[in-house]
């Protein structure tokens, strides 16, 4: 598995810290204020916030790192074959965001040789930020996090942000895996990962994302002592598909997979 050494981690969390604490001074000023939204190709909203958090990050990691390739969802991709790329998803929530909801928040990660090994989790409405690095450890405002220990579906509490984004197919297998759990919960976008990291919750179950959706949040619950692939059990990459299930502990993230996989 990629990792960052001590020194490396320091100068990129730090880094990462700085620019994160910029798109917080962008986007948090303008919620709950009036913002132009428009629709995109494939109709989900966009504002201006969205793409100046993104239009800043962009420059800023350019600026510091100009080797390093780009990933954002405003703007696309750039030298994704480096060794370094960082992920942007500039307000993951958006439509939280436009209706005065705090379940936004701002992703960022940082691959090596296309694996996740740091990612930061902000949510500026709620003032919580999550900064995992894979192998080391994952941290709350600071404090060390860990996943809860619950190992059983029927003990769980699971979550995911919409049925809306899951296919038929998908809403069968999630419907009868979510239904088996001790309870379901909709809503969150990216915060119902950080509240798994914490140990409030044990589960959640997605689809249809992108990899600038759930590349941030990867380190952040595997550092966390928990478990976060694809629906068939692979690690997440800059080419998964965009179904995620995490949970706690390995026990638990096994049997979601078991029964996702049944027809």
């Amino acid at each position: 598995m990629e990792s960052l050494s001590a020194v490396e981690r320091k100068e990129f969390e730090a880094f990462a810290v700085g620019i994160a604490d910029n798109a917080r001074a962008l986007s948090l000023p303008r919620f709950r204020h009036p913002v132009d939204v428009t629709l995109k190709g494939d109709m989900s909203p966009v504002t201006a916030v969205d793409r100046g958090v993104e239009s800043m990050l962009r420059e800023r990691i350019e600026l510091a790192w100009p080797a390093h390739g780009l990933l954002g969802e405003e703007y696309g991709a750039t030298r994704t074959d480096a060794e370094f790329v960082w992920s942007i998803d500039p307000i993951d929530g958006t439509r939280s965001f436009i209706s005065g909801w705090p379940l936004w928040g701002t992703l960022l990660a940082l691959l090596r040789n296309g694996q996740p090994v740091l990612g930061l989790l902000d949510m500026p409405a709620l003032d919580e930020r999550w900064i995992g690095h894979v192998g080391v450890g994952t941290t709350m405002n600071g404090a060390r996090c860990l996943a809860s220990g619950c190992e059983r579906l029927d003990a769980a509490t699971l979550y995911t942000t919409t049925p809306d984004m899951f296919t038929p197919d998908e809403w069968v297998r999630f419907d009868r895996t979510s239904r088996a759990a001790y309870t379901r919960r909709f809503g969150g976008d990216c915060y119902g990962y950080g509240m798994l990291a914490s140990g409030h919750i044990d589960a959640v179950i997605e689809a249809n994302l992108m990899p600038y959706d759930y590349l941030a949040i990867a380190p952040v619950v595997q550092a966390a002592g928990g478990v976060i692939t694809d629906w068939e059990g692979r690690a997440l990459g800059l080419d998964s598909g965009g179904r995620v299930v995490a949970a706690a502990t390995p026990a638990l993230h096994a049997a979601l997979i078991d029964s996702l996989s049944r027809d």
